[in-house]
């Protein structure tokens, strides 16, 4: 019996065992994502960086760092209060006006240890690089954990463009260029957080599969991006090359930033964890976003919304929405439109009366937290072929230079090791790929159409060519067939399908009794010593004999 007690216990210990390692599994399975990316980020620890740490942690503790734009008025200012509630966040806040920004942040109450306001002027390029160089002087080694791209100005009454710093329409570069350039100069640090976002804020304009984006002339269209790649500067001053319209500016802006959100998904995502998300955050009808509107529509806009359409949102709705899809875990997803669940008829009549209103849900805009979701995007926004021409030519226009796109790869240094051999041997085997002989025309200046190859070929055929087989077959007779086809190319017939793949060839007998006498490198690399290499065996008569 105690033979039998001492195995069931065993078992029991076994069963436990496996357990505890199943659990430990999954664990590590739970934090694989977060040690590769340690990995990658992992630097050796210098003096300077440990000092730029140390500063970090002084300055910030355990707070996430984000970045706001436009954050003196409307919807960032709203944001920068919700993020600075929480206790969580050391806010950042990029704007025109320090003046403003200070007296703004002083009647809000924002904690002037956890609120930086910081000079930007997004209508200058040069300003936008310099804020980028303060940023990082002031953040030390902090990573940035968020990027709330979201300052907007909208001139729909202009009867002619506005013309930047930088010589660019005024709206497209505030709205659109100016962030572009933001997110290239701060992507790398960005990574380099735990959960990292950009946030670019969008509109139901810019969306055109709703009554907003679809229904409202004008619409956004970007066409052919004729404008943009031309430059898009005075006197250009529409992405698709055609004539200004204010409000058409706006829309085109904000559909550009919604088409940049996914193509930086696509782009990035994988390789650096940043999550990459645009938003409506619904018709803030009382928003200085409309300050260049006309005082009747100042005035009657948000009547017409809070008590007809029933889509009137509030700064204070507006600003917790943006700050939900910075803080909220379920927004962690990359590569999402976000909108909160409401359709344009709820809160109309006695009910938008009652609640002077403000009523959740309204204009497809949504309703509270819980109400969330991930909207569809337009044929426009999803067109990827326009998006990769949209990112080419920005980059161009603004001087933004991205990283490579690629995937991920290990930070294993044996993969390291091996990666950096085989790449040494491709580029050996390519140079001697790359050696002139008939047919190499790669790297050769101009290029021929397919037709006009076909015409040379035919006239080298008739005229050249045939002068040279004749004289050939009388002084040469038929060349053998081992140096037409080469002997390598008989013998490799017979090697073994891996060494086919890697052109590794099988050495000959005379090969293996040379190396034999050799150092085992020289084998591996295919390198004799000078003067070792056997010499070709001649061509008899007797095989020319056959050939003939």
């Amino acid at each position: 019996p105690h033979h039998i007690i001492f195995v069931t216990e065993s078992l029991r210990m076994t069963g436990r065992v496996m357990v505890w390692r199943a659990l430990l599994a999954l664990a590590l399975c739970a934090s694989v994502a977060d040690t590769f990316k340690f990995m990658v980020n992992w630097k050796v620890p210098t003096l300077d960086a440990m000092r730029a740490q140390r500063i970090a942690d002084e300055k910030f503790g355990d707070k996430k760092l984000v970045v706001v734009t436009g954050t003196s008025s409307g919807l960032g200012r709203k944001t920068a209060q919700a993020l600075l509630r929480t206790g969580q966040y050391h806010v950042v806040g990029a704007v025109r006006d320090l003046d403003k920004m200070e007296l703004v942040a002083e009647l809000d109450g924002f904690d002037p240890e956890n609120f930086t306001p910081m000079h930007v002027e997004l209508a200058n390029f040069t300003s936008v690089r310099d804020f980028c160089d303060r940023l990082k002087d002031f953040k030390a080694a902090k990573p940035i954990d968020r990027l709330i791209c979201n300052a907007a100005v909208y001139q729909p009454s202009l009867p002619y463009a506005k013309w930047s710093v930088d010589g660019h329409e005024q709206q497209m570069q505030i709205n659109y260029l100016s962030h572009f350039l933001l997110v290239s100069l701060l992507l790398e640090e960005i990574a380099k957080a735990p959960d990292p976002r950009v946030v670019l804020v969008g509109s139901v304009t810019g969306n055109d599969n709703t009554v907003g984006g679809g229904g409202v002339y004008p619409i956004a269209d970007l066409k052919e991006l004729d404008g943009l790649k031309l430059g898009a500067k005075n006197p250009i001053s529409m992405f698709d090359g055609y004539n200004f319209d204010g409000a058409k500016a706006y829309k085109d802006s904000k559909l550009c930033l919604m088409m940049t959100s996914n193509i930086l998904h696509d782009k990035y995502h994988k390789q650096t964890g940043i999550a990459f998300s645009s938003i409506y955050p619904g018709c803030i009808a009382e928003s200085p976003l409309f300050r260049e509107k006309r005082p009747w529509f100042r005035k009657n806009f948000p009547i017409f919304m809070k008590y007809i359409t029933g889509g009137f949102v509030g700064e204070e709705e507006a600003g917790m929405r943006l700050f939900q899809v910075a803080h909220d875990p379920r927004c962690s997803k990359s590569g999402v439109y976000w909108s909160w669940n409401g359709g344009p008829r709820e809160g109309r009549g006695e009910e938008a009366l009652e609640k002077d209103g403000q009523i959740l849900g309204g204009g497809g805009a949504g309703g509270g937290w819980d109400s969330i979701y991930e909207n569809d995007q337009s044929d426009k926004v999803l067109n990827k072929e326009l998006a990769q021409e949209l990112f080419k030519y920005s980059s161009i226009v603004t001087g933004a230079e991205w990283p490579p796109a690629n995937q991920p790869k290990s930070p294993c240094p044996t993969l390291k090791v091996v990666g950096a051999f085989t790449s040494a041997m491709n580029a050996k085997e390519e140079a001697k790929r790359m050696a002139q002989k008939p047919g190499m025309v790669a790297g050769l200046p101009g290029q021929l159409t397919a037709g006009s190859v076909s015409i040379a070929d035919e006239i080298v055929a008739a005229t050249l060519g045939a002068a040279a087989k004749t004289a050939q077959r009388v002084f040469l007779g038929e060349l053998p067939e081992e140096a037409m086809k080469g002997a390598e190319a008989k013998n490799a017939a017979k090697d073994p399908l891996w060494r086919r793949v890697i052109g590794r060839p099988s050495l000959s007998e005379a090969e293996v009794e040379m190396y034999s006498k050799q150092p085992k490198w020289r084998r591996f690399f295919r390198k004799p010593a000078a003067g070792t290499a056997p010499v070709a065996a001649p061509i008899t008569g007797s095989a020319t004999e056959e050939t003939q």
